[in-house]
């Protein structure tokens, strides 16, 4: 099933907003695309389409923190190594989940239901005292221990920026920089998705979304990603994570109760039409 041009604005939309704000990018893309194609989301080819939204978010995330990108060349060069350290993780997970389990990151019901993990853990980052720690001072350990954290947000529901956000916090990171952590922790796992995706692509024999609204969906996924960045990360300073949380929770349990009334709805499917039997067959039939 082919994507219309309203189609890729609105997942543009969805992964611009979600990809950065605590409510998980990937939990929402199952659930909309779902809505979007109600007899089987997996029927959506949006292959393609994944490549370049998830590209516009690198960028929102590259313009974003582009000076302390900067400084991973210079002053902060002891950042990459704790950035590799926590991208392993996600790199053996995912490419396990890609190749032998990549039906339960299509599910809808389990995105509902680790929805609400997602807010129980953004509830506990509410009520936790921030520290006073510094990212570039973090030991290899507490890095990957994020990591480890990052690696199950592959996972529908649950929110990466969430949750690592909240396991900085645990270890004593203050909230801005458990928040830049998180992000650019987030750039080595967009761009090996984007890669990922890529090799999936350049094997297709042809696109199956114009190129003009491939620009269309990373331009909004661009510009909606930097509005998102900017509101998480104020609202986050803020102390305001609760607003996200009660979010996740009204999804979560919206989409589990759709989900588990499915099952209900088609107990008594219509009745097959049978054509009508011919005198032969009538005398087949009795004769069996």
């Amino acid at each position: 099933m082919s994507l219309s041009l309203w189609d890729i604005i609105v997942l543009a939309v969805v992964q611009g907003i979600a990809e950065f704000l605590p409510i998980s990018s990937s939990g929402h893309l199952v659930i909309i695309a779902r809505l979007l194609a109600p007899e089987g989301g997996r029927d959506l080819d949006i292959a393609d389409l994944n490549i370049v939204l998830h590209g516009g978010t690198l960028m929102s995330i590259l313009v974003y923190y582009w000076q302390r990108v900067w400084r991973l060349l210079g002053e902060d060069r002891r950042t990459i190594g704790l950035l590799i350290v926590g991208t392993i993780p996600a790199v053996i997970l995912g490419l396990a989940l890609k190749e032998y389990l990549e039906a339960i990151l299509e599910n809808p019901l389990l995105a509902g239901s680790l929805l609400l993990v997602t807010g129980t853990v953004l509830l506990w980052a509410v009520r936790r005292p921030p520290g006073d720690g510094r990212y570039q001072q973090m030991s290899y350990w507490t890095a990957l221990k994020i990591g480890l954290i990052q690696a199950a947000a592959i996972l529908p529901g649950l929110s990466r920026s969430g949750l690592t956000i909240s396991s900085g916090l645990s270890q004593g990171l203050s909230r801005q920089d458990a928040a830049t952590f998180s992000f650019l922790l987030a750039i080595p796992v967009i761009s090996g998705a984007c890669v990922l995706e890529g090799f999936d692509l350049a094997s297709a024999e042809e696109l199956h979304t114009p190129l003009i609204h491939l620009a269309i969906g990373a331009l909004i996924s661009f510009v909606v990603g930097l509005v998102a960045l900017w509101w998480l990360v104020s609202w986050l300073e803020k102390g305001r994570l609760q607003y996200f949380a009660w979010w996740c929770y009204a999804v979560g349990i919206a989409v589990i109760i759709w989900q588990l009334s499915l099952p209900a709805r088609s107990q008594h499917p219509a009745p097959i039409d049978r054509p009508a039997a011919t005198p032969a067959l009538e005398q087949q039939e009795f004769d069996q």
